[in-house]
């Protein structure tokens, strides 16, 4: 008894430092993470032929699914005495585990745009990323890439 709860209280320790540590990447146009500054970015213009809107779906980093499942097992391992107890903890520990990852998805998940670029050359690309700047059809756009293949719409002032 002691035992299980011991570990289940590492488990949450464990998930709730990792959860602090481990936040989602941005999918906003304006973001950068720190090995994309200082970098040179392949630059293209062009005009923006369609905005669609689109779901970006959420993270599932395992974050939601351990802190769940440590949670639902010390819940679970109140039930009963003995036997009971440990089947009422592993029962809580998957209950928890699939509550807590689907609880991770929805909170992460973001509105996007699937930004249409006709670009100078007469090619046309998309892009998708966060819904946190607008943009029309017609308007003046830079198409940036990251070494590392990140494409991001920026308006063209």
């Amino acid at each position: 008894m002691r035992l299980i709860k011991a570990i289940v209280i590492v488990t949450i320790a464990t998930g709730t430092a990792a959860a602090l540590g481990g936040c989602a990447p941005s999918v906003s146009g304006g973001a950068y993470d720190r090995y994309q500054t200082r970098q040179a970015q392949d630059v293209r213009l062009g005009y923006v032929e369609s905005v669609r809107q689109v779901l970006i779906e959420g993270t599932q980093s395992g974050v939601g699914t351990m802190t769940g499942a440590a949670l639902g097992g010390l819940a679970g391992s109140n039930i009963g005495k003995g036997k009971g107890e440990i089947a009422g903890a592993i029962g809580g520990a998957v209950l928890g585990g699939l509550a807590g990852s689907a609880i991770e998805e929805g909170a992460t998940r973001q509105p996007g745009l699937e930004i249409m670029v006709k670009l100078d050359s007469g090619r046309m690309v998309a892009v998708t990323q966060a819904d946190d700047e607008p943009f029309y059809p017609g308007d003046r756009v830079r198409v940036m890439t990251s070494y590392d293949g990140t494409t991001r719409v920026a308006h063209h002032y």
